[in-house]
């Protein structure tokens, strides 16, 4: 889904978003020096071009979610049959993840791509701090959908706990359903999911997970060192048909992470810029 784009018209993209910068561009580097910042920003414009603006991430959310609601109508009847055959009934849930997959941040990947900056946490809460992300195509039908189906909704997101006021405010309104502290799930020291999942699953029957991460299912995900991770998704293609749905984000993610790995700027865009050399592009 991605190509090495090194730059693209960017006042035009900043055009449709109508957002403003969060932080002054970093200072150009000295001539024939190359700023990796700006370099590694710049390879993600074209994903943020298309996450923003496409009718195709459009659609995809919309059928994404309408894909959604059956299958969560479906393990609902599952559930109610194994009641009904003298299984313990407990409550119903949906967990979703948040970031683009409940709520829209393209706009602020718009700002760092335009001011040639890659994600930074400060620069990220004070978007977040606006509350003013859009809802996610098809996410707030789907979700007030689930409430009337008699599931609970239960938010579990990386954001950091600083973030807790500003994100149930966004959701709230917005007018998602159960957008309060209980079914808030903000990280805790680990951006691994598996705990606060199982927290849920403690005291309720998961019908359905919604993420834009493979992680946002099972953390096994995390692993792409074995042919991108795709041996693993083959491997657990029933659970994930039955019980997840995977949202389109080429912005940032596992998928990025595992190539440009951990350290400095410098050093992520070395790697990357090895990958597309070993790949031959």
């Amino acid at each position: 889904m991605r190509n090495l784009i090194f730059l693209v018209p960017l006042t035009a993209l900043l055009a449709c978003s109508g957002t403003r910068p969060v932080a002054e561009p970093p200072a150009p580097p000295a001539t024939g020096a190359k700023d990796p910042t700006r370099s590694l920003s710049q390879m993600g414009a074209d994903a943020v071009l298309w996450q923003n603006t496409s009718a195709e991430a459009y659609w995809i959310y919309k059928q994404a979610y309408e894909v959604a609601a059956t299958r969560m109508m479906w393990n609902i009847v599952e559930r109610s049959k194994a009641y009904r055959e003298g299984e313990k009934e407990r409550p119903l849930a949906v967990i979703v993840d948040i970031d683009e997959t409940v709520l829209d941040n393209s706009p602020y990947q718009i700002t760092a791509v335009k001011n040639g900056r890659t994600f930074d946490q400060n620069e990220w809460k004070g978007w977040t701090d606006k509350a003013s992300a859009k809802a996610s195509p098809g996410a707030l039908e789907f979700l007030r959908m689930a409430k009337e189906a008699t599931c609970e909704v239960f938010y579990i997101t990386n954001r950091d706990i600083r973030e807790r006021a500003t994100t149930l405010k966004n959701l709230s309104d917005l007018g998602f359903p159960d957008a309060d502290e209980a079914h808030l799930l903000l990280m805790e020291g680990t951006s691994d999911k598996t705990e606060r999942r199982a927290r849920v699953r403690a005291t309720h029957d998961v019908v359905l997970l919604v993420g834009d991460q493979l992680r946002d299912f099972d953390e096994r995900f995390k692993d792409r060192s074995m042919n991108d991770g795709k041996a693993v998704v083959d491997a657990m293609a029933d659970s994930l048909s039955k019980y997840f749905i995977l949202l389109p984000n080429p912005m940032y993610g596992t998928y990025r992470d595992a190539i440009q790995g951990k350290g400095s700027e410098a050093e992520k865009l070395q790697r990357m810029e090895e990958w597309f050399q070993r790949n031959g592009y």
